[in-house]
């Protein structure tokens, strides 16, 4: 493997593992998305703790339960054909090979690329299949609340129950930017400096749906009033 190959690598896996760490330094000068949802979300465990009918918490928490469950079965059928690819062997390395656009140069560094955009898609997988765990308890959390209780309890109940769905949501969000990460390695089968452009499009372009989109400044600007 060239040494471009191995710097466009390094510097997705730096990108990739710290994207995270990134997203919770920004978010303590505030303006994060994710972040500001995790207050409306405890605002909405609360309510729910204290609404008599909570028919309709549960058909929200559902739809987001379909859509991770939607997602983790993409990600199956994805694997499975990459994992095809890569077990194929000499053939598949040839078929490739003989596409104009696609550069790799021994058989080595092209399972190599179908192994990173593999695991950037295992790693969403395993990310949806905790989330929809989370899910569950939350449902059963749901059904636990107490129909009539003092109104620092339903505040109370709601908060514990917030901890149960903000890390289950973040796990689906995890999950949803595995693509983003798996279609920036996939480019490495255009070249290295494809590779590195593409790696670096999709941080360019998470961030700025964090802070930046239409969908950000609305979240914001909801919490600001969540919290007044």
């Amino acid at each position: 493997m060239s040494a471009l190959n191995l710097g466009a690598l390094a510097f997705f896996l730096v990108c990739w593992l710290g994207y995270e760490p990134l997203l919770r330094l920004l978010a303590r000068h505030g303006g994060v998305l994710n972040t500001d949802m995790t207050v409306i979300r405890i605002a909405w465990m609360r309510n729910m703790a204290g609404r008599d009918n909570r028919f309709m918490d549960g058909q929200l928490l559902g739809h987001a339960l379909s859509s991770a469950s939607f997602f983790a079965s993409s990600n199956l059928i994805l694997i499975a054909a990459l994992a095809g690819g890569l077990f194929s062997g000499e053939g598949a390395f040839r078929s490739a090979s003989s596409l104009v656009v696609i550069e790799t140069s021994t058989r080595l560094v092209f399972e190599g690329q179908l192994s990173l955009v593999l695991i950037a898609l295992a790693r969403g997988l395993l990310d949806f299949m905790w989330s929809i765990r989370q899910m569950n308890y939350c449902l059963a959390a749901f059904g636990a609340a107490p129909l009539v209780s003092e109104p620092d309890e339903q505040r109370r109940y709601g908060e514990i129950t917030a901890r149960l769905l903000n890390p289950a949501l973040s796990s689906f969000n995890r999950g949803v930017r595995s693509y983003y990460f798996a279609l920036a390695a996939a480019a490495w089968l255009f070249g290295a400096w494809a590779f590195m452009g593409a790696t670096a499009g999709a941080i360019a372009l998470l961030l700025w749906r964090q802070r930046r989109s239409q969908a950000a400044t609305a979240i914001g600007e909801l919490r600001k009033l969540l919290e007044e």
